[in-house]
């Protein structure tokens, strides 16, 4: 083996990988945004979370962790679609939020 074959080796695990943890985060939240329209009475719509933001920051103890922000669709009456958002910094969803909303 090349040491070339050895970096496009590392590169497509890295890949594979990170692909697989993307998924595994996103359907934490998936299942968080659906726990939490529960919780508020409202329709979780598409049964699917976007996300909307990628960067680094610090959390409460100095460490560079991966901030995410992803957004979802939602609705009260089911004729006007309103958006929800998720914010996690590393492991931990850090706010759940709604969009304001009309009551039913």
């Amino acid at each position: 083996m090349t040491l070339g074959s050895l970096f496009w080796l590392f590169l497509a695990g890295f890949l594979a990988w990170y692909w697989w943890r993307a998924k595994a985060i996103k359907d934490f939240v998936l299942q968080a945004a659906r726990r939490y329209c529960k919780t508020m009475d409202v329709m979780l719509l598409d049964d699917a979370v976007y996300l909307r933001g990628l960067w680094f920051k610090r959390d409460q103890d100095g460490r560079l962790r991966v901030w995410r922000r992803f957004l979802f669709d939602f609705t009260v009456t089911g004729e006007e679609r309103y958006t929800g958002r998720v914010i996690m910094l590393g492991q931990r969803i850090l706010n759940l939020e709604l969009d304001p909303h009309r009551l039913p």
